[in-house]
């Protein structure tokens, strides 16, 4: 790409999205093509033809996403699968038809089997049965992954896909009903200390563990695969779903991670745990070696990152 490259982020309000943007803009590109989703919805093949005939984006990192944790994918199963799958279809189809020069696919490590070997290798796509709470999520992740690579082999495409373990950072969604572990745990300590609570009382038994890596590192990864890695040169690291995983290559518990964040928050509290809810998959860790052998490596440790996150919920969201 070059910075006067056309360039269109779907779901650039999002996570991912509103990171790219920043990454965007402090390179230098300025031609960035956004659409909300009142403006567009991208469930609509319709709308999003009529979008890319117009726009003309030669570049596209396709964020827009039905997101959520554990408590969301359980209750709103049909959505999760519809709503992902449509939109990474019609956004895929779309970029074929008006001749997007490359396009970056955003998946997720839930596509992985819920018993796969970890670290997870790319080669585990599709090796065992997924975890039961999120499988219609996955099942949609799993599609666009494989639209993006029949699309380049029957015609010619530049379509890839990144899968990044679990994010976190600046615009995530701190809602308790439908957020991710790491930004809930991050509000509910915070609440206990503002209320004073002596405990607090978490899923399952603390013993899941997981990876986490900050969106401004994602931001920074996505970037330089679009800059430097195509869809050839990933088949020509056998990688035939032209797909690589990102994220830190550690991990820790999530008794580990709720201790952590209460020392950053201040919390002087203790920990119960709801053993009737749901631990999720047991382990999901990232093999980043793919990644790492391209040229890329993260640069924000767990400790900053969830000091800076936590600055930036009080900012923008304890207040």
């Amino acid at each position: 790409m070059n910075t006067n490259a056309r360039i269109y982020v779907a779901g650039h309000r999002g996570l991912v999205g509103s990171a790219l943007i920043r990454k965007l803009h402090d390179s230098g590109f300025s031609n960035i093509v956004t659409r909300t989703s009142a403006e567009l919805d991208l469930r609509t093949q319709v709308q999003v033809e009529a979008f890319f005939a117009a726009e003309k984006p030669e570049y596209v990192f396709l964020a827009a996403a039905k997101v959520g944790g554990i408590g969301a994918n359980n209750t709103y199963r049909a959505e999760f699968i519809y709503d992902n799958i449509a939109i990474s279809a019609n956004v895929i189809h779309a970029s074929y038809r008006h001749g997007v020069k490359k396009l970056l696919n955003l998946g997720s490590s839930c596509i992985y089997p819920r018993l796969a070997p970890q670290p997870l290798s790319e080669s585990s796509l599709l090796s065992g049965s997924l975890e039961p709470t999120n499988e219609p999520y996955a099942i949609a992740k799993i599609s666009a992954i494989k639209l993006c690579r029949y699309f380049n082999e029957q015609y010619g495409t530049n379509f890839i896909s990144a899968m990044p373990t679990n994010l976190y950072g600046r615009d995530d969604n701190f809602n308790l009903e439908t957020s991710h572990v790491l930004p809930a745990l991050i509000r509910r300590i915070h609440e206990a200390k503002v209320a004073g609570h002596p405990t607090v009382t978490l899923w399952g038994d603390g013993s899941p563990l997981r990876e986490f890596l900050h969106v401004d590192d994602l931001a920074d990864a996505l970037f330089f695969l679009m800059q430097h890695v195509d869809a050839a040169d990933m088949q020509r690291e056998g990688l035939a779903d032209c797909f690589v995983n990102v994220g830190s290559g550690a991990d820790l518990s999530i008794k580990e991670l709720a201790e952590l964040i209460a020392r950053t928050v201040g919390y002087p509290g203790t920990f119960g745990w709801d053993r009737s809810k749901p631990n999720g998959t047991p382990r999901k860790l990232m093999d980043v070696s793919r990644m790492n052998a391209l040229g890329w490596n993260p640069r924000i440790t767990l400790e900053q990152g969830i000091a800076a996150t936590y600055v930036w919920f009080l900012e923008n969201i304890a207040t």
